[in-house]
C-alpha cells in the first residue's frame, strides 16, 4: 500500500505559476510509475502528466505540454508538478496517483493509489 499526500495548491492569477508536490509513504516508491490527474467541477478526471519509475520517461496531455513539468525524487519519495503560464481552464482539483506497472499510463483506472487532491484555482 502507498499513501499519497498532495500539497502546493492555491489561488493564482492567469499567467502565474504553482508547484504541486506529492509525498509518498508505504511500500517502495521507486517501484511505482507516478501520474498527475485533475478534475474540474462537472467534468471527468483527466490525465495531466506521468513519469516512469526512474524519471527517465515522461508523458503529458496536449493541453499542458510545454507549460507543465513532472519530476520525481526517489530518495525523498516525492513527485512534483511544476505548472507555468497557468490558464483559467487549468482550474481543478489535482490528484497524485501511483501504479504498480512500469509503463506510463493515461487512464485513471490503471492507477492503484490516489491522493486526496489539492485545489488549484486560476483567476483572470
Amino acid at each position: 500500500q502507498v499513501l499519497l499526500v498532495e500539497s502546493g495548491g492555491g489561488l493564482v492569477q492567469a499567467g502565474g505559476s504553482l508547484r504541486l508536490s506529492c509525498a509518498a509513504s508505504g511500500r517502495t516508491f521507486s517501484g511505482n510509475t507516478m501520474g498527475w490527474f485533475r478534475q474540474a467541477p462537472g467534468k471527468e478526471r483527466e490525465f495531466v502528466a506521468a513519469i516512469s519509475r526512474s524519471g527517465g520517461s515522461t508523458d503529458y496531455a496536449d493541453s499542458v505540454k510545454g507549460r507543465f513539468t513532472i519530476s520525481r525524487d526517489n530518495a525523498k519519495n516525492t513527485v512534483d508538478l511544476q505548472m507555468n503560464t497557468l490558464k483559467r481552464e487549468d482550474t481543478a482539483v489535482y490528484y497524485c496517483a501511483g501504479r504498480n506497472g512500469f509503463a506510463l499510463a493515461r487512464n485513471p483506472v490503471q492507477y492503484d493509489y490516489w491522493g486526496q487532491g489539492t485545489q488549484v484555482t486560476v483567476s483572470s
